[in-house]
Order: C-alpha cells, then structure tokens, then sequence
C-alpha cells in the first residue's frame, strides 16, 4: 500500500481510455468526481514537493498535479496499464535542475 496518493481527475474522455487500458476497477469517486488514484512513496512525495512547491495534501495524503504534470502522468497509467507508475513517472516529474542556472567553467 502506497504512503501518498496523487488523484487523477477523468473527465468522459480520460475516462474511456481509462477503460480502454482495462484500468475500469481502479476508477474511484471522491467528492463527486471520478478519479484514479496513482500511488506514491514517501521519497517519492518529497521529490514531487521540490518540484512543486505549492502542491498540498488533503487528509487521505492525496494531492492534485499541475495540469501539465497530471497530463503526463495519465499518460504513463494509460500506455503501461497500470497505476503502479511512479518508477517510470517521477523521472520525467521531477525535475532536481528545475530553475537552476548551468554552471559553467571558466578559463583564466
């Protein structure tokens, strides 16, 4: 069992290739809305916080991506399958460089 969770939001769209990939059991509704949950662990949680700075958890540990970031990790769930994405996804959702300035050697 994952230590945080991050939601999915599906829309009619998302939710038919939900389906498609045979994912239909791991479809869940939480305050009105239907949602995959991607679980994650807690080194996973830290990196996605670096990243995102401004990413809250609700009580159930479960937390919503930026649009951009969300787009990306449904993407990994509906090619391999599988929630179980997070060794695959976290390497193209966090970023350590992020905002950083490349150093660069300089001759004297």
């Amino acid at each position: 069992m994952a230590d945080y969770y991050i939601n999915i939001s599906l829309d009619d769209e998302r939710l038919k290739k939900i389906e498609a990939a045979g994912l239909a059991g791991e479809v869940k509704e939480v305050d009105g809305k239907k949602i995959v949950q991607v679980g994650m662990s807690k080194m996973d949680q830290k990196k996605l916080v670096k990243g995102f700075p401004d990413l809250s958890f609700d009580a159930s540990n479960a937390c919503v991506l930026p649009e951009q970031a969300e787009n990306t990790l449904f993407g990994f769930v509906v090619d391999l399958k599988t929630v179980d994405v997070m060794k695959f996804a976290i390497m193209k959702l966090y970023n350590p460089l992020a905002g950083k300035s490349l150093r660069s050697a300089t001759a004297v």
